[in-house]
């Protein structure tokens, strides 16, 4: 007989879409984990596409799409700590990426055992090609912060007016040249009603 608690893993990504994001922020629009983890996961498939299309690279935009997908799942159990705080100090980031890790732990001892290895492979990125493809998923993540701060702005919310400057700033010290690519071609239509876009 199963074990009833080797099942509770989907139940429990469904409820990504209670977390709210963006905590300390007065927001017009609340945006939660897994609509970010979404827009996050096609914006990494693009960058990875890009990397290989533009740049010679040889990176899988499909798992570059899964691991965005996944990138956030701790936070199910975490909540979303506000980035001033997490990155306050670095006793902080360490003791935060502990209790990230065993938050994905416990989310994977919550699937069958013949498929854990192929979940903890995905949350803590350990395929051949994976550091570079958490550089990717972390421009990606940082996209769809921009865009956020792009949107709440966009409806006269000035609160993510320096959310906006700093997540720009990250994006260009990251020089990721298919992070550039997008920020060039791809991000100017965020600015543009849906007329405008269709036009």
């Amino acid at each position: 007989m199963k074990n009833k608690e080797n099942g509770h893993f989907f139940a429990m990504l469904s409820r990504m879409k209670y977390i709210n994001r963006w905590g300390l922020m007065n927001n017009t629009r609340n945006e939660n984990i897994c609509e970010h983890s979404l827009q996050t996961a096609f914006f990494a498939h693009a960058l990875a596409l890009i990397e290989n299309k533009r740049f010679g690279a040889h990176l899988d935009p499909r798992r570059a799409a899964v691991l965005a997908m996944y990138h956030d799942c701790s936070e199910i159990l975490t909540g979303d700590m506000p980035t001033p705080v997490k990155y306050y100090d670095e006793r902080i980031v360490s003791a935060y990426k502990n209790v990230e890790r065993i938050s994905c732990n416990r989310l994977i001892s919550m699937l069958p055992e013949d498929l854990q290895e192929e979940y903890r492979d995905i949350m803590f990125f350990q395929g051949e090609d994976d550091e570079v493809l958490k550089k990717i998923v972390k421009g990606a993540d940082k996209l769809s912060a921009l865009v956020k701060c792009i949107e709440e702005l966009r409806m006269g919310n000035d609160e993510f007016e320096k959310a906006k400057a700093s997540t720009l700033e990250a994006l260009q010290k990251m020089d990721i040249k298919s992070v550039n690519v997008f920020l060039d071609e791809f991000l100017p239509s965020f600015y543009l009603t849906i007329d405008e876009q269709d036009g």
